[in-house]
């Protein structure tokens, strides 16, 4: 973050305001703008400008996302699925109960022990149940002692984000983002 402050000041000091700068400074002020957590960009005035031209020249044919090589950030990534809850690891979507394609780690999964010891529940046959709560539960006769439990996978609110280089060694810092108006 520190860096940031340091561009945002380098800005000023060149006589750069963040609403009047030239078409080379609008991938710094992106980068800027983005990299704001609390206020977001969206509660700086400053930063509609820059934003708002990006999220339209965003829409044309031919965009090319304007970088920042002073700031440390190239393009950013986008990443629109938030981490699965605790105890649950990303798996490979299916089209039917969620919302992502087949293969991308758009569902969330656990395993669920329902016995213990040498304890088994009678054999459950091959099937599978939705909950109330939009889990669904994949049995198998295989197995009377688990099941597999799958969820659609959470999306970010803000899934740009920028990975901008630190005052230390090779160190990254993401900072996520969103092009909402």
């Amino acid at each position: 973050m520190r860096q940031i402050r340091a561009i945002l000041l380098a800005l000023s000091v060149l006589g750069l305001p963040l609403h009047s700068a030239q078409p080379s400074d609008w991938g710094c002020e992106v980068l800027l703008c983005a990299a704001l957590d609390n206020p977001s960009w969206h509660g700086v005035e400053s930063c509609h400008p820059p934003m708002e031209r990006l999220i339209t020249a965003m829409k044309r044919p031919g965009f090319s996302w304007p970088t920042c090589p002073e700031g440390g950030a190239g393009k950013p990534g986008y990443d629109q699925y938030a981490d699965c809850r605790a105890g649950w690891q990303p798996v490979a979507g299916d089209q039917e109960y969620d919302h992502g394609p087949s293969g991308e780690l758009s569902r969330c999964s656990r395993t669920v022990r329902i016995c213990s010891g040498r304890t088994s529940r009678s054999a459950f046959s091959d099937r599978q149940e939705i909950t109330r709560d939009g889990i669904t539960r994949e049995f198998s006769g295989r197995n009377s002692c688990e099941y597999r439990e799958y969820v659609a996978r959470p999306l970010r609110a803000q899934p740009y984000y920028f990975d901008i280089k630190g005052e230390q060694g090779g160190t990254r810092e993401r900072h996520y983002f969103d092009l909402r108006h």
